[in-house]
């Protein structure tokens, strides 16, 4: 099998736009999660049990904001969902980072895009079935289609965000979509690096991206029981991975995308490598609709995987990417999946010697971007030899006693890191990454 490496980054978080102000805001402890209570219609915002969200700060790039003016052209705004801006935007700064810019025919042949997202383009739906029900109501015959957008299908299309990366760069190899709620992003970053593992590809755009901010996401997830709703008063308080207090997850937007590339074509044209990619593990709990095993049981075996595909004991791992949401269930689960990997026959002898962060109390969660995010975080992890802090832990109540890296970033060394991802209906992946080594 042919090996994989990360030559590009691009990032638009609650932290900002760009992987270097997102890193290094991550790494100083800032919180992208703000209060959506005030937003309008009012009424809508106010009666949610969960009023708080990582939303990504909208305004010039100069300040290290997003407005889609700085990223596309005026037709592609109006053909285009907001998720699919954000994986536009991050995929351009991705490819610029990778100085990744084929023109001959080979070259684009064999670059391709997988990209998905968990729900996209909700408010586009909900917009238009008001609309479509409102018109009909004035005229059966015809108002109601006449108020439906000729664009409609294609911005609610999950894949229209692959499909406009494509468009725009001309990328003619493997055009591919996962869309498997939170894990989308890390599916998204594994399936591609086989695209090329396989021979499909050389080069691959890979990510996820999420724009779910929206009154019927948090009613919907409320419902569920899954959101915070008792840190309302203090948002950057309320993603709390980990922590005695947590209460649920914080909804968030964004976009992370990785440029991925056989070793053999990086470096014959002098690619700056990040990390390797060196193993990709998933599979399935086959238990609930949206909690875990208690027991982490599938998460165990989709990190058991990665390190089999990669080569590598669990001993060789130095840094545990955290799925990580602030669940009481979700938290524990994978606190036990790890410590069962980690501090097993093949692991560490000392639970406090396994260093495991959650970077979510930063951003909150992105959902179908969140395991693309966090991959992006794992290469720069192992790239820059430091661990992003678990922000608003201060009083764990999981029961390995590992380093949880708690409110402040630690440096360390990392050779390999493992990031986690986990979605409704049980479906689970880890990828591994590690220092490029000739």
């Amino acid at each position: 099998m042919r090996r994989v490496v990360v030559t590009g980054l691009g990032a638009v978080t609650p932290l900002g736009v760009g992987v270097k102000r997102t890193w290094k805001r991550l790494l100083e402890s800032h919180c992208g999660i703000v209060s959506v209570a005030d937003y309008e219609p009012q009424k809508q915002w106010q009666e949610l049990s969960s009023t708080v969200a990582g939303i990504v700060p909208k305004g010039s790039i100069d300040n290290g904001k997003w407005q889609s003016s700085d990223w596309l052209t005026q037709s592609e705004e109006r053909r285009t969902s907001l998720f699919t801006q954000y994986a536009m935007t991050a995929a351009s700064e991705a490819l610029k980072d990778a100085e990744w810019s084929p023109s001959k025919r080979e070259q684009l042949e064999m670059t391709g895009v997988c990209l998905g997202s968990g729900i996209g383009n909700l408010d586009e739906i909900y917009k238009t079935a008001l609309a479509y029900e409102k018109g009909a109501r004035t005229n059966p015959a015809l108002q109601g289609y006449k108020k439906v957008s000729p664009t409609f299908v294609p911005k609610i299309l999950i894949n229209m965000a692959a499909g406009h990366i494509a468009m725009k760069y001309g990328f003619q190899g493997p055009n591919h979509t996962a869309t498997t709620a939170c894990t989308t992003g890390a599916h998204s970053i594994g399936d591609a690096s086989r695209f090329i593992a396989c021979g499909d590809a050389d080069v691959m755009v890979a990510g996820g991206a999420e724009a779910c901010i929206h009154p019927l996401t948090f009613a919907g997830f409320g419902r569920s029981r899954s959101l915070s709703t008792a840190f309302n008063h203090d948002p950057a308080s309320s993603c709390r991975p980990f922590d005695r207090e947590r209460d649920g997850f914080v909804v968030s937007e964004g976009a992370a995308v990785v440029v991925l590339e056989e070793l053999g074509h990086a470096r014959a044209r002098g690619a700056r490598i990040y990390a390797e990619l060196r193993g990709y593990g998933s599979s399935g709990d086959a238990h609930h609709m949206t909690a875990p095993r208690e027991d982490g049981s599938g998460a165990l075996l989709a990190m058991k995987k990665a390190l089999k595909s990669a080569g590598l004991r669990p001993k060789q791992v130095d840094y545990v990417n955290a799925h990580a949401t602030g669940t009481a269930i979700g938290d524990v689960a994978e606190a036990m999946a790890i410590q069962a990997l980690m501090a097993g026959p093949e692991g560490y002898e000392n639970e406090s010697e396994v260093t495991v962060s959650g970077t979510k109390g930063s951003l909150g969660h992105l959902l179908g971007a969140a395991g693309a995010i966090e991959a992006l975080f794992s290469v720069l992890s192992v790239q820059n030899n430091v661990v992003p802090p678990t922000l608003n832990l201060h009083e764990p109540d999981v029961a390995p006693k590992f380093n949880l890296v708690p409110n402040h970033s630690q440096q360390k060394d990392v050779e390999v890191a493992i990031t986690n991802s986990f979605g409704f209906g049980g479906t689970n992946a880890s990828l591994v990454l590690a220092k490029y080594r000739g």
